[in-house]
């Protein structure tokens, strides 16, 4: 519930639910998996109570979503085919950019280099896919923290609305752990019973979470985000350096 709620106001859910099930003794990449199982439906719940904030026009949403389907598989494949450990060292790294990153995402946008605005150019609309494909291969193949890196891209995309921005991230990330959750479950690599108990947690957290975050002001929520990016970072590089 924790980690779902987490997710759909900020993201990081992942920091919570993946210890949580290394705690109980399942093995960490049936804990990836079966976390990954859980916040794809706490994703589901979160993305239904966002459903009224999203704001984007279908040949911006499109390529967005081809993107990140085909990322969470690759993203997949890549988990159950390759050692992780050389991976999570890279991910304080990726945290700390997509920190500074949201952060400092409205500057950028002045740049408008990138848009997901209805006027967008074909050319922005590329560059923006093409991000969010290797986003979404990070999410498929450990995900924790991803939700972050979306606010960030999105940020520097030339949004403004935190709640539209979270509506978009829902979307996407659903579409990102939803592909990855399909070759798991065929894969044959889903531990039932945790995964079971994580998803009615999650979809608890998620719609919850989602309906809560939305009777905050904006100013609020950012600074949230802001404040969970800062933790997470400090973390993962306490963690693993």
């Amino acid at each position: 519930m924790l980690g779902a709620g987490l997710n759909s106001v900020a993201g990081g859910g992942s920091f919570i639910g993946f210890p949580a099930l290394v705690f109980a003794g399942v093995p960490a990449i049936p804990s990836n998996v079966a976390n990954n199982v859980a916040m794809w439906m706490g994703a589901v719940a979160s993305g239904g109570a966002y459903r009224n904030r999203l704001d984007v026009s279908k040949r911006v949403l499109a390529p967005l979503l081809i993107a990140s389907i085909c990322g969470g598989l690759v993203g997949a494949l890549l988990l159950l085919k390759t050692p992780a450990h050389t991976f999570i060292r890279a991910i304080p790294w990726l945290m700390l950019a997509a920190t500074l990153l949201f952060i400092f995402g409205k500057r950028l946008a002045g740049l408008r280099h990138l848009t997901v605005s209805h006027e967008a150019t074909n050319m922005a609309i590329a560059v923006t896919s093409f991000s969010q494909f290797l986003i979404a291969i990070y999410g498929g193949y450990f995900g924790a923290g991803m939700s972050i890196v979306v606010l960030a891209l999105l940020a520097a995309a030339g949004m403004v609305d935190i709640h539209a921005m979270n509506a978009l991230k829902s979307v996407l990330g659903v579409a990102v752990t939803g592909m990855a959750t399909l070759y798991f479950v065929f894969s044959r690599a889903v531990w039932w019973p945790q995964a079971a108990v994580m998803t009615l947690g999650a979809i608890v957290g998620g719609y919850c979470g989602a309906h809560f975050a939305q009777r905050l002001p904006r100013t609020w929520v950012r600074a949230f985000v802001i404040l969970v990016a800062v933790g997470m970072t400090t973390y993962f590089f306490v963690k693993t350096y």
